[in-house]
């Protein structure tokens, strides 16, 4: 998502460079380019106004700081009033009532919204330590119960059983007894799709929230609709007291119009963004960290983040004994890290997250997708336990085997073998200071609040 955005924004910073000061003649081109940026990005075009009078009256004739360029100063005002229209920080669901609480799910068909209750419930189960429940009110989709019922089980949740001969009401009115009797801490409500111009289906989801009073009413939205999410979002707010949005399918081909409309439109803060198809692909959605990715600037705190709940961290202090004692980095090693990095969404997951990484290329993003990670996990799976811990012996004959018991090529094994040679040698680096040194030279490149300015433009 962003990749376009962020592609125009760099470029229209670049045009900006070696100019002394940000005037109105220079900031002309630059807005028109930002405003076309944002109108290909699918964003509402009251937002679009709204954010180019923001940047320009902020941007005309400021000083530009010593340190500083023209094009640098701007992106922080960018960043800025990115961050703003997005809603300045991640706000969390409330669960602040009396168990259970309960979330109601609301949206369009097709928005994955079941999906999404499954991913809440594995959120709030595993962050927050949570006894969650879900039920279906779906009476009209085929399989939409079994399909909660699925994604309950995968996400460590109790699901409460329904019935398409039941009405809707009555099932969210069981339900919410039920978890009363199990005594649950989170009560999670899936609906069915409907369209916000169907008077009937929106008079029922009415109905059900007046009937379970829920503490959540969150609007789950698919990223790829653009603008028109922002527009269904407000008939939904129109109808429901909605207290939060969710976007979905931010992994997909979307331009990102979504994410800066729905929240001005609205009024109401985007609280999480579904970021892939697997359970634990659901992420709180902080505006600022968001900006940055927009900007090429990276996401280095939820790096942080995902890398602590996702990383073993049992396994990564045997590795840094294994290291400190002289041990060798071998390919078992390098196994281990690739399914680690399988759990935090692939290379290509990572290096969004990375500073100055955005403006990397769509064919090397593909190149360190998922798929290379488990290609290169094949490779190693196909050697012996001799070969993974002493990789030199790997000659001809060795690396014919290799090959052809995972169905790959030669030069693929060649391949693993020589970025293991790489990492290795970075692998000796970490001790003596070398992880100092290391995190000294990504001081420059953090995003602000965080050791350092901006990346060089």
């Amino acid at each position: 998502m962003f990749d376009t955005l962020s592609d125009r924004l760099s470029h229209t910073v670049k045009k900006l460079r070696g100019q002394a000061r940000l005037t109105d003649d220079n900031i002309k081109d630059a807005l028109r380019e930002v405003r076309m940026a944002l109108l290909e990005a699918d964003v509402a075009l009251p937002v679009v106004r709204l954010f180019i009078d923001r940047v320009k009256q902020r941007a005309i004739g400021q000083e530009v700081i010593k340190s500083l360029s023209p094009g640098q100063a701007l992106i922080k005002i960018v960043d800025d009033e990115l961050t703003d229209i997005m809603g300045q920080s991640n706000e969390s669901v409330n669960l602040a009532a009396q168990p259970p609480a309960v979330i109601l799910m609301a949206g369009l068909q097709g928005a994955g919204k079941t999906t999404t209750a499954g991913k809440l419930a594995k959120l709030l189960t595993g962050r927050e330590n949570k006894k969650v429940g879900v039920v279906s009110c779906d009476v009209y989709r085929p399989a939409a119960i079994k399909q909660l019922e699925t994604v309950a089980k995968q996400a460590g949740a109790i699901f409460i059983d329904s019935d398409i001969g039941q009405s809707p009401v009555d099932i969210a009115t069981q339900a919410l007894q039920t978890a009363k009797v199990k005594f649950l801490d989170v009560l999670i409500v899936d609906t069915a799709g409907r369209l916000h111009v169907d008077e009937e289906m929106m008079g029922e989801i009415k109905a059900i929230h007046a009937t379970i009073d829920p503490v959540e009413t969150l609007f789950v939205v698919d990223s790829m609709t653009g603008q028109d999410a922002a527009n269904t979002a407000k008939a939904f707010g129109d109808a429901l007291p909605l207290t939060g949005v969710i976007l979905t399918k931010a992994d997909g081909d979307a331009r990102g119009g979504a994410a800066l409309s729905v929240r001005h439109v609205t009024g109401k803060p985007i609280k999480f963004i579904g970021v892939g198809e697997k359970i634990d692909a659901l992420e709180a959605f902080h505006p600022d960290r968001m900006a940055s990715r927009i900007l090429g600037m990276g996401d280095v705190l939820s790096l942080v983040e995902e890398a602590q709940q996702k990383v073993d961290q049992q396994q990564a202090k045997k590795l840094v004994k294994k290291l400190n004692k002289g041990h060798g980095f071998d390919l078992e090693d390098l196994r281990k890290q690739m399914l680690q990095m399988e759990k935090m969404g692939g290379m290509g997951g990572l290096m969004s997250k990375m500073p100055g990484m955005g403006n990397i290329s769509a064919q090397i993003k593909e190149k360190a997708g998922d798929k290379e990670v488990a290609r290169m996990v094949a490779i190693i799976n196909s050697m012996t336990t001799q070969e993974r811990r002493f990789p030199a012996i790997i000659k001809g004959s060795r690396k014919k085997r290799i090959a052809a018991g995972c169905g790959m090529q030669i030069q693929d094994v060649n391949r693993i073998l020589k970025q293991h040679k790489q990492m290795s040698k970075m692998m000796k680096k970490l001790k003596g200071g070398g992880m100092k040194k290391m995190m000294r030279a990504m001081q420059g490149q953090l995003p602000p609040g965080m050791g350092g300015g901006f990346p060089p433009r």
